[in-house]
């Protein structure tokens, strides 16, 4: 189940190419991505200090996250994620085309 949303994150697509797509994503407090999932393995780099949580299979994490920090995840993984704090939440997506 989708988080509930006020505000959509805002997506700003900085490469696209056969290789690969760099998307960064800003969220204003309460703002979501949706429900979605991707259809390359893809990285993250967080670039605000923030409250980040998550969604994948019915449970909901929710982290502090610093700048600088970064995870990878494969394609498949069907999740939304959201802004849990009271300040922006800034991160860098990099999928990976095969």
């Amino acid at each position: 189940m989708p988080f509930e949303c006020t505000v959509p994150a805002v997506a700003t697509v900085l490469a696209d190419d056969s290789r690969a797509r760099i998307t960064r994503w800003d969220f204003e407090p309460g703002a979501t991505i949706g429900w979605h999932e991707h259809g390359m393995d893809y990285a993250v780099v967080i670039m605000t200090d923030a409250t980040m949580a998550y969604e994948v299979d019915g449970v909901v994490t929710q982290a502090e996250v610093k700048a600088g920090q970064s995870y990878i995840r494969p394609a498949g993984v069907k999740h939304d994620v959201k802004n849990a704090g009271e300040t922006r939440l800034s991160f860098i997506e990099i999928e990976i085309r095969r």
